[in-house]
């Protein structure tokens, strides 16, 4: 069975772009959330949708669960498992989790995309917006966002 819902219509007339820098820690995930909502709100949005873009191949953007950090301990033991730094890898111009890291963010993506409904996220209940890095030392890793559609 599956139900649709009415159909809401809108007409753009917000276009709203902003930078994002995020500094990480190392491998491992950041959540951005909080600040991705902010520029929703400041932008004065209303109905439309947030793209999100990270300038990076080392580094990738996803939504996973944000009320249990033990999953995001095991998805980064995952992709250490998908990519290992020991697996032979020709690029290492950067070190030997370079290559890995390239490949990590080819499976997990660079962008994100998310409806925006009176002013907030259309996030699910334990959903959270993520920059996973993953690349061992620190980096500041710059994520694009930018909104279409309806002002407030």
């Amino acid at each position: 069975m599956t139900a649709l819902s009415k159909i809401t219509l809108a007409v753009p007339d917000l276009i709203a772009t902003a930078s994002l820098y995020v500094e990480t820690d190392g491998e491992g995930f950041c959540e951005i959330t909080r600040d991705v909502q902010r520029f929703v709100r400041e932008t004065g949005a209303n109905t439309g949708v947030v793209l999100l873009y990270i300038r990076h191949t080392s580094a990738s953007l996803l939504i996973q669960e944000n009320a249990d950090r033990d999953v995001r301990q095991d998805l980064t033991t995952a992709l250490a498992r998908l990519a290992p730094v020991d697996a032979g890898w020709v690029h290492d111009a950067e070190g030997p989790d370079d290559m890995p890291a390239h490949v990590k963010a080819m499976l997990t993506g660079v962008s994100l995309h998310i409806p925006v409904m009176e002013s907030v996220l259309a996030l699910g209940t334990w959903q959270g917006i993520y920059v996973a890095e993953h690349r061992a030392q620190p980096h500041t890793r710059e994520v694009i966002l930018q909104f279409l559609g309806r002002r407030a």
